[in-house]
């Protein structure tokens, strides 16, 4: 290899791919790069065939060889890995399944590893969103917070575990199924939030008819066998009571901490404060209240409390929490969930995306300091 050609090489490994957010050098994808006169060829494997971001990276590399001094075209190609290089890169990224086995090195679910969100010394705050009956807007409020601390820079992933009322991926506007390489789950991201739902898996018309052991299997591969990159922050969308997959996720993820969602009617309040009982059961800790649908604004521009009042606060006061929020009753709120535009992002002038900025601000600054442990305590 020639100067100019190492030099191709040495900008073109430093581009980096959007799905797996690392450069191309280091996940093994630069396979070739050659100048000849002012034209540079370059070839890149792909991970999978129907790799997302080989658009992207096409147009990336292209760039990236252009603003060499001297080149003034460039040619990328692509080849795809075989399935040895395929599991070195899940080795890479996520661990060796039969070198980590019963360690903490690597995980995924058919080793019988842990989950690494529930490591000592994992920087990732876990969220868990949560509401004793359905209908108050859980997971819209779960995708907007989610949009919201993307918005800060924060790193955000979401964890639809409603596998029977699935939501998340159209709330989100995604489209696309996950990519795997060998067996390690991709996920999709939109608005900055990578996501993960039973809904990449079953059509919206299908019912998923399982049982606890089966639900519970489900989630610990969403946990283990998703290349989720470290986030800052994961939030997880509850089911609405207090059933299997709310306390298996309590067993995969014991330092998680709870978000209660109500409505201000007492009748909700009632039902959430079974959600908030059964963390306490299980020792999670209940960090805040979110009360929804808290009013509707007239064309009068007078307010106007459907669903009475106080519940939420009620609710705070009796679990000894702050109330982080109180999102009014809007149509965009609604209409964004539909179509996959979150008013966050969408209508960002709006009143209820300013309460769903103000509410990420207190989860990251004030109300709810992220947990700190000692990574030198150990308990034998």
């Amino acid at each position: 290899m020639n100067k100019a050609d190492k030099q191709l090489a040495a900008v073109v490994a430093e581009v980096t791919d959007p799905e797996l957010r690392r450069p191309l050098g280091q996940m093994g994808m630069l396979r070739g790069a050659a100048v000849a006169g002012r034209a540079a060829q370059v070839l890149v494997a792909l991970p999978s065939r129907d790799w997302p971001a080989a658009g992207h990276l096409e147009d990336a590399v292209a760039t990236a060889a252009c603003g060499i001094a001297g080149i003034e075209t460039a040619v990328v190609e692509f080849t795809v890995m075989n399935e040895a290089e395929q599991t070195a890169l899940r080795a890479q990224l996520i661990g060796d399944p039969a070198a980590t086995a019963g360690t903490h090195e690597g995980h995924g679910h058919a080793e019988g590893r842990a989950v690494p969100f529930a490591q000592a010394g994992n920087k990732t705050r876990v969220l868990l969103v949560a509401s004793g009956k359905g209908g108050v807007g859980k997971s819209s409020v779960t995708v907007n917070i989610a949009v919201a601390l993307a918005q800060r820079g924060i790193r955000t992933a979401v964890i639809d575990a409603d596998v029977w009322g699935f939501s998340i991926p159209r709330m989100l506007g995604v489209a696309r199924p996950p990519t795997v390489i060998d067996q390690m789950v991709v996920p999709t991201e939109a608005y900055g939030v990578r996501c993960m739902s039973m809904g990449f898996f079953a059509r919206e018309d299908q019912p998923v008819i399982w049982r606890g052991p089966m639900l519970h299997k489900a989630l610990e591969q969403f946990l283990t066998d998703v290349f989720w990159d470290d986030p800052d922050c994961l939030l997880i969308d509850l089911p609405p009571g207090t059933g299997d997959i709310s306390l298996s996720l309590a067993q995969f993820l014991p330092r998680s901490e709870l978000l209660v969602v109500t409505t201000p009617q007492p009748a909700a309040q009632k039902v959430a404060q079974r959600a908030a009982h059964m963390a306490s059961r299980v020792n999670l800790q209940v960090r805040a209240v979110i009360e929804n649908m808290s009013w509707f604004c007239g064309d009068d521009g007078k307010r106007y409390e459907l669903f009475g009042a106080g519940g939420g606060q009620a609710l705070a006061d009796e679990l000894d929490v702050p109330l982080l929020g109180q999102v009014p009753l809007v149509q965009q709120l609604r209409s964004g969930g539909d179509v996959g535009k979150p008013i966050t992002a969408e209508y960002p002038d709006s009143e209820a995306a300013g309460i769903f900025r103000e509410m990420a601000r207190l989860l990251c600054e004030e109300h709810l300091p992220t947990r700190r442990y000692n990574e030198g305590l150990k308990l034998l």
